[in-house]
């Protein structure tokens, strides 16, 4: 069984978007070197709207990476840069990563919304857009 976590994260302004890509940017240097860490997508969706999708040996390693170095440094200024940020976590089996299409049908089953200051009006429903799947990049080992 592998661990599977989706991010959803959409900035609030125009504003935040160049510290929010240098905080990005480190993070993923930083899982792509992570102990546990098997592979991953980046979805950049519209509206200045972000997925991650993760698959990991466990929810340890995940965790491990989440509270350590540029991720954690990253966090607290999420709660003001968004206005939009959800996230889910499911087991699976084997190593291959579900589909976007997946992945969104669980955010809005299983997932909860995160704490954000500015919370835009559909937040805590998860009654956003569906993701436009077309430019999804991979996130690999090093």
């Amino acid at each position: 069984m592998v661990f599977v976590s989706i991010t959803r994260l959409r900035i609030r302004s125009l504003r935040f978007m160049p510290a929010f890509v240098v905080r990005t940017l480190a993070s993923l240097r930083q899982v792509r070197g992570a102990e546990g860490f098997l592979q991953g997508s980046l979805l950049p969706d519209r509206r200045r709207t972000f997925w991650t999708m993760t698959l990991w040996q466990d929810q340890a390693a995940m965790r491990r990476y989440m509270t350590s170095g540029s991720h954690l440094a990253a966090m607290p200024r999420l709660l003001g840069w968004c206005d939009e940020a959800s996230i889910v976590h499911w087991q699976q089996e084997g190593d291959v990563l579900p589909d976007w299409t997946e992945a969104d049908r669980r955010m809005r089953s299983e997932g909860r919304p995160s704490k954000v200051r500015h919370p835009a009006a559909h937040h805590p429903s998860l009654g956003y857009p569906a993701p436009q799947l077309g430019r999804a990049a991979p996130i690999t080992r090093k």
